[in-house]
């Protein structure tokens, strides 16, 4: 065994570890070595060449020392810069990193891509183009999936692939054909063109997307989105994203030219945006605009989903001081209606101005006043101008065994109305004062709770009301509806949102919570039960709205882990008045391991007679068989009445499915198989029905239609089957 350092240059002084390659020396060693140490040497078996992180092992090489350039041949191993290659022949610049291999098997350290070749070219130490090859990020030498391409460039410095002239095959098949195409080496974003979508919808038909993606900065991006919807026609889609140290934002639009199923053009647009100006100033604008009632039906999977039929437009600027802040805000609506359900319009704010001010803890004292001034529109109601004024003062006593918080408030308003009701004046006001008090106490136990310690706490809370009655019958309604009833809303001192009305009270809300927290500070359980109690009748009202209870329903709830695989949560609002359950849910989570998830859910309401509602959820993602998961998720509504025959003796309760998906992944070392089925309502009497299979061959991309988003949205706690264990939760 001969060995040999052909060159020594490594900088003095300076660690191994921080020296490049071509400034390391090179060390060569084999059984024989023939020639002229000070211009070509001969190497003869078991010839092994190292310079730095570069490694050539061959039967035969000559070293060039002048043009510092290795020429090998039989059985070639090579390694450079952790990748792998063999090949019959070798050539390679040590200072450039330039060269070639000749019938190559090659692996990429950085994402398992490999495969095999006719020549790869190293272009630099980066950069190498691979010549009648193959890629794919399975284990070779039989790949589930692969691309043949014949030219396929590499960039490491890019974390880009680029092939020209392409077949995908899976399994042997071909399954998809390019001129071109570009995948990542990393999770880093390129540009390049996407992965083709193809799915089919009720609505639609048969639908192929075939969306370009442009990485124009890293803080920006644009993606085309050119869609063939064979039922309707052509639509091009577009959406921006861009992200700054002051401002961010996303546009996305669709436009679809005569769409062969209305005979019209069919548009969406939408729009977020948000800048801070230096020092204190915000700007910010939600703007979302659509072609046609029909829109959220028709391209349900889009920018108008079946939830989004009233569309905001609306635009703030902010100025923020040291205690303060002030607002400026237009907004108004489109309203996309249901067919068999009217939506009523709400009024424009056009404009609106806010004033905050609020100082806390001076000299005990919290202190703190609103301002809204407000120009209401509408097309066919009354419009009109309010001003309404509301300081408060509260002066709270907080110790670390109770709490109690007296408060005062003022409610003043004004109203100028340019289309009074006949008869009626054109401007009203109104002045109402309120008081509470506040007042809670904690104590603390130490206690078990399925054989752990913990501490239990119990909490009583009182919450006292009083404000005076005010004649507000008169007054518009420009923003004002009765507040959802819940456990905040106990706590409460106005029973109405927005500030139209303004709700007498002489009432007392008493609550008790316990909860169960564990020695790491986790809540394991809490328990809390909460009713409001009435010293008068309530005379400020809406209209169709009664009030002649003594006390409110009321609210129980519970909400805990059961052990760390299975969590429970339940809700009741208890009505003592026809002594029933007027609403309640109850939901169960098991989670016993990764990409094992079972929900249980169960919602009813009566509250409303008109519009009940009684709904069974179930949702899963579970393992089926080795490599098998199945996922799914129903919404089963338990009765279906219709609203003009709700109090009549032959009410229907036809059953049905409101929401549905269910589907299969399977899960291969380097590829993934998804095939879902989806049916999402679009209105109160339509539903679109989607069908997705996709395709995903780890390392290269995603083929056909997405259903990732539609898993996670309708199956809580859902992991990709493709995330490493360790990453449960």
């Amino acid at each position: 065994m001969v060995t040999t350092t052909v060159a020594a240059t490594a900088l003095p002084g300076v660690a191994a570890a921080q020296v490049s390659d071509q400034d390391q020396p090179v060390s060569i060693s084999a059984d024989r070595m023939t020639g002229r140490p000070d211009r070509e040497v001969h190497f003869d078996t078991n010839v092994e060449i190292v310079q730095g992180t570069t490694v050539i092992e061959s039967d035969r090489a000559t070293y060039n020392i002048l043009k510092d350039e290795v020429e090998a041949s039989g059985n070639i191993r090579m390694q450079r810069m952790g990748d792998r290659y063999t090949g019959d022949a070798a050539r390679l610049r040590i200072d450039s990193g330039e060269g070639f291999v000749t019938q190559p098997t090659y692996h990429l350290e950085q994402n398992n891509g490999q495969g095999r070749a006719e020549r790869i070219d190293f272009e630099s130490k980066d950069e190498a183009m691979v010549s009648d090859g193959t890629y794919s990020t399975c284990e070779m030498p039989d790949p589930d999936w692969y691309l043949k391409s014949s030219r396929l460039r590499l960039d490491k410095g890019r974390n880009t692939g680029f092939a020209t002239g392409t077949v995908v095959y899976f399994k042997g098949v071909p399954i998809l054909g390019t001129p071109a195409m570009s995948f990542p080496l990393s999770d880093d974003r390129k540009s390049g063109v996407l992965p083709p979508t193809i799915g089919t919808t009720s609505k639609g038909g048969l639908e192929v997307l075939v969306p370009y993606y442009f990485n124009i900065a890293p803080n920006r991006d644009l993606t085309l989105y050119p869609k063939i919807i064979s039922k309707r026609g052509l639509q091009m889609g577009a959406e921006a994203r861009y992200l700054g140290q002051t401002y961010s934002g996303e546009t996305r639009a669709e436009y679809l030219r005569n769409d062969r199923e209305t005979d019209t053009n069919r548009y969406a647009v939408s729009s977020i945006h948000t800048q801070n100006f230096a020092p204190a100033w915000t700007l910010n604008w939600n703007l979302n605009t659509a072609s046609d009632d029909r829109y959220p039906d028709d391209f349900a999977s889009t920018i108008t989903t079946s939830k989004q039929r009233l569309l905001t437009r609306d635009m703030n600027l902010t100025y923020g001081g040291s205690f303060w802040y002030a607002s400026l805000r237009a907004s108004n609506y489109q309203v996309l209606q249901d067919p068999l359900v009217p939506i009523a319009r709400p009024y424009d704010r056009l404009p609106q101005f806010l004033l905050h001010a609020e100082q806390l803890d001076v000299n005990g004292w919290d202190w703190s006043a609103d301002l809204d001034a407000t120009r209401f529109s509408h097309p066919t109601a009354l419009v009109g101008d309010r001003l309404v004024i509301n300081p408060k003062l509260s002066f709270p006593v907080i110790r670390p065994s109770f709490f109690i918080t007296p408060k005062l408030a003022l409610h003043a308003t004004t109203y100028s109305l340019d289309n009074p009701i006949a008869g009626t004046p054109s401007s009203f006001n109104r002045m109402v004062p309120t008081a509470s008090l506040d007042s809670g106490m904690v104590f603390e136990r130490d206690a078990s709770l399925f054989g752990n310690a913990v501490t239990q706490t119990l909490e009583p809370r009182l919450f006292y009301v009083y404000t005076p009655y005010r004649d507000q019958s008169r007054l518009p309604l420009f923003d004002t509806g009765l507040a959802d009833f819940n456990y905040a809303q106990l706590f409460s001192e106005n029973r109405f949102v927005g500030h139209d009305r303004i709700s007498d009270a002489n009432q007392l809300t008493a609550a008790l919570v316990s909860r169960f927290i564990e020695p790491s500070g986790i809540e394991r359980a809490r328990l809390a039960v909460g009713q409001r109690y009435y010293f008068a009748d309530q005379h400020v009202t809406l209209p169709g709205v009664l009030n002649s209870q003594t006390r409110s329903d009321l609210l129980l709830a519970a909400a805990g882990k059961v052990s760390p695989t299975v969590s429970v949560e339940a809700n009741m609002q208890y009505s003592q008045s026809v002594s029933t359950m007027v609403r309640d849910n109850y939901g169960v989570r098991w989670q016993p391991g990764p990409m094992r998830v079972l929900n249980v859910q169960y919602r009813r309401d009566v509250s409303n007679l008109l519009t009940p509602l009684e709904q069974v959820d179930i949702s899963a993602q579970w393992p089926l068989a080795q490599r098998w998961y199945g996922v799914g998720r129903i919404n089963y509504s338990l009765r279906n009445d219709r609203p003009s025959l709700v109090n009549s003796v032959d009410s229907p309760r036809n059953s049905k499915i409101a929401e549905a998906l269910l589907g299969l992944e399977y899960k291969a070392d380097c590829w993934i198989f998804r095939v879902v089925a989806q049916r999402t309502p679009t209105s109160s009497n339509t539903a679109t029905t989607g069908f997705f299979i996709q395709l995903e061959l780890n390392g290269l991309s995603r083929i056909g239609s997405n259903p990732l988003d539609a898993l996670r949205k309708n199956i809580p706690g859902y992991q990709m089957i493709n995330q490493p264990s360790g990453d449960f939760r």
